[in-house]
């Protein structure tokens, strides 16, 4: 098995083991942030002077190993995140990225720009489990999702309220792309190989409906690439590696800011 069907077996696995645990009616009951109102994505990317950076806090990549322990707090990252960010994301996957749902929660809480649920969502009780949880957003991935399930997925998640990603990695999944979704995400990384080729989200950009927003994942590094994937039509940049391997995310995410700033002027 490639590291993508890994990784979907092992949560077919937690789902069997945690969803009798609590139902999605319970969720829905029980859920501090159900009643919450959901902070929109789109919006933040589409408003005037966005950064429109999606900010990761990611422990650690099945290809790459840890970037940081458990003990790394969530707040003094995504604090610093929350200054200059169009969005969050947090990974929530333990086995293979050390994330869990206490980061969601604590970002949702010290933030107030949009948190996306990073995870690999096959079931919609995950869904229900990202709402209840604090998630904004919620990232489906085509590549192991039918486009039946893209659908049925993302018409569950407008019905309460969050905003959903549709990630393609290659040309034949873009007919994954339905009414229903509400952004474009491109993964610059092959996820049965892990090798990354920022050409995928240049390539792409072309054949995506123009009114959905797209977002450009994976192999970002430098100013200039997102000033080139601007140019292309992005109007997202998920970064999370280029700052979590840093000494100080927080103030790796504050430079790249203030680089980012000083090429627009």
């Amino acid at each position: 098995m490639d590291i993508l069907d890994k990784i979907i077996a092992t949560k077919r696995e937690e789902i069997e083991r945690f969803k009798p645990l609590s139902s999605i009616e319970r969720f829905e009951r029980d859920g501090f942030f159900w009643q919450i109102a959901n902070r929109s994505l789109v919006q933040s990317l589409l408003q005037a002077g966005s950064t429109g950076i999606i900010a990761e806090f990611k422990r650690k990549s099945p290809s790459k190993g840890w970037f940081k322990t458990k003990e790394l707090e969530v707040e003094p990252v995504v604090v610093a995140y929350n200054k200059s960010a169009a969005g969050i994301s947090v990974l929530t996957d333990d086995e293979y990225f050390g994330g869990d749902l206490d980061d969601l929660i604590q970002t949702k809480v010290v933030s107030d720009v949009p948190v996306l649920r990073k995870d690999f969502i096959i079931d919609k009780w995950q869904i229900a489990e990202a709402k209840a949880f604090g998630a904004d957003v919620i990232l489906l991935i085509a590549a192991c999702l039918s486009k039946a399930e893209v659908k049925e997925f993302a018409v569950y998640a407008n019905s309460i309220g969050l905003e959903t990603i549709l990630e393609v990695h290659n040309e034949e999944e873009l007919d994954h792309i339905c009414d229903e979704v509400s952004m474009i995400g491109v993964n610059n990384r092959n996820l049965k190989t892990f090798e990354v080729d920022i050409n995928t989200s240049l390539d792409l950009i072309k054949k995506i409906p123009a009114d959905k927003p797209a977002i450009a994942e994976s192999g970002i590094t430098n100013v200039e690439t997102i000033v080139t994937l601007k140019n292309a039509g992005f109007k997202g940049f998920l970064i999370g590696e280029n700052f979590m391997k840093a000494d100080d995310p927080a103030i790796a995410f504050a430079d790249f800011v203030n680089q980012l700033n000083a090429e627009a002027l």
